[in-house]
């Protein structure tokens, strides 16, 4: 017998990714589709951040992501304080009978001037100020936004607290917002900032918080389970 052929005998397979036992993986969901930015009217403010509810479309989503997560274990469910993000988790909560912890450092980034929907309704009107958003993959190109590296900063922070909230090897859960998401996967995999920013509504990416601080994106933006996939914007 040849020597490959040994090698393929002796059992050398290809298996399924399992996370290494001293990890955490963390399930990052982005909330249901929020209620329409009117012009003229500012949604609800929470510190300064615009706090719509869900549409109807986004309680459907809400839903959905329940169902495809009911087989899930999870040590922690985590949400920011934001009620779109609180009102995705209800149905998986009710489901697992968990309270999901408010973890404000997951909230969307800051948008200064834009906030309260004024953002989506100049995305719409094709505002060059959008485009200057893009090209130079800045959110503080808008007067008053967050900065890029304090988002970043507050984003790294609030991954480490879920990871040091569980035990090793467990599965959390955090339900959180478009631009978060996009940028927890442009920092877990060092590409450039505006890279994953286009996650749906009710959208699904998965991060592994390995041990010694590295994280490890496993998956972006599965939709597979929506019916009415929405998003990105807003």
């Amino acid at each position: 017998m040849s020597d490959r052929a040994t090698t393929e005998a002796s059992g050398f397979e290809q298996h399924r990714y399992v996370p290494p036992p001293d990890s955490v993986e963390v399930i990052v969901v982005r909330h249901g589709a929020s209620e329409a930015a009117l012009p003229g009217r500012r949604f609800p403010l929470i510190d300064g951040q615009g706090d719509p509810m869900l549409s109807e479309v986004g309680k459907d989503q809400a839903r959905s992501v329940a169902r495809e997560l009911a087989d899930e274990r999870f040590a922690a469910m985590f949400v920011s304080n934001l009620r779109r993000t609180q009102e995705t988790a209800r149905p998986l909560a009710e489901a697992a009978a968990m309270e999901p912890i408010v973890l404000p450092d997951l909230r969307e980034i800051f948008l200064g001037e834009l906030e309260g929907g004024e953002y989506r309704i100049k995305v719409a009107e094709g505002d060059p100020l959008v485009a200057e958003i893009a090209e130079k993959e800045r959110w503080d190109v808008i007067p008053g936004a967050e900065p890029l590296e304090d988002f970043g900063g507050r984003l790294r922070g609030a991954i480490e607290a879920i990871a040091a909230s569980v035990p090793a090897g467990s599965v959390a859960v955090a339900f959180a917002h478009g631009a978060v998401i996009g940028q927890l996967c442009a920092m877990a995999t060092g590409s450039r900032p505006f890279a994953f920013i286009h996650a749906d509504n009710g959208s699904i990416s998965r991060l592994v918080v390995h041990e010694d601080g590295r994280w490890l994106l496993r998956s972006f933006n599965e939709t597979r389970h929506l019916d009415q996939p929405t998003g990105p914007v807003g």
